[in-house]
């Protein structure tokens, strides 16, 4: 585990069974500015996140131990951090079941280091754009702190202060990215949105070919917001082009 991190710059936990490969990671990142910590199996991996809180977490699937789908699924019970799963394996239930668990991205082995720097950048930018518009200048009229802080699209209603989704006045349990997604969509409702301006608008980087990552979390949003997942009424599909929220 690195000691003496510097104050103030984020910090990275590297998640990977390979020596060779965290030391790579470790060395390209760190010359980014960043501050790592290391995991080499899937225990040490909750823990160690638990313990110093990361900012992000990079985190592959195979793992001794504890395998990185359990990882993530622990961590997130604990942890609001994002992680980016890395994977050797290309199959498609590998990528679905890790961002149902909660994972906010993944790259596929072998992958470029810049690619993967715009990754963290990204999903690193994600995080701090959130927490910035949570925050209020103190001078801000009451009436217009009211006016602000709620998306409010027929039976949906999005507290942009908690963070919080309510569908027919459910509070529905939500992910950050899976939030991050709904309000970019509810906030022009009747407007169909691209996958691809999805992808840069709230995963932050133009994508690097695969697109279903965007198909998945819309899946994971209707499973939770739609009375009957097979006839939407809340979040549509238009073929081949995109989505959107019923404006009603």
């Amino acid at each position: 585990m690195e000691e003496n991190l510097v104050k103030d710059q984020k910090t990275i936990l590297v998640v990977d069974d390979e020596q060779p490969i965290r030391d790579m990671l470790e060395f390209n990142l760190k010359k980014e500015g960043y501050n790592i910590i290391q995991a080499n199996d899937g225990v040490a991996a909750v823990e160690i996140a638990l313990e110093q809180k990361p900012d992000l977490i990079l985190l592959d699937i195979m793992l001794p131990k504890l395998d990185g789908l359990s990882v993530c699924k622990r961590v997130k019970n604990s942890l609001n951090v994002p992680i980016i799963m890395l994977t050797a394996k290309d199959e498609e239930i590998d990528k679905i079941l890790g961002l149902e668990l909660g994972a906010d991205d993944y790259i596929t082995k072998p992958f470029s280091i810049r690619e993967l720097v715009a990754r963290v950048k990204a999903n690193l930018r994600k995080v701090d754009a959130s927490m910035i518009a949570n925050v209020k200048p103190e001078s801000e009229p009451e009436e217009e702190k009211i006016k602000t802080q709620k998306i409010v699209v027929g039976e949906l209603e999005l507290d942009l202060d908690k963070f919080e989704v309510k569908v027919r006045g459910e509070v529905i349990d939500l992910t950050l990215r899976e939030f991050e997604v709904l309000k970019f969509l509810a906030s022009t409702p009747g407007q169909v949105v691209t996958r691809e301006t999805l992808l840069e608008k709230v995963w932050g980087y133009e994508y690097y070919g695969d697109i279903r990552t965007v198909d998945v979390t819309v899946r994971r949003i209707r499973e939770k917001i739609e009375k009957d997942t097979s006839t939407p009424q809340i979040l549509i599909t238009k073929r081949s082009v995109g989505y959107y929220i019923v404006s009603k």
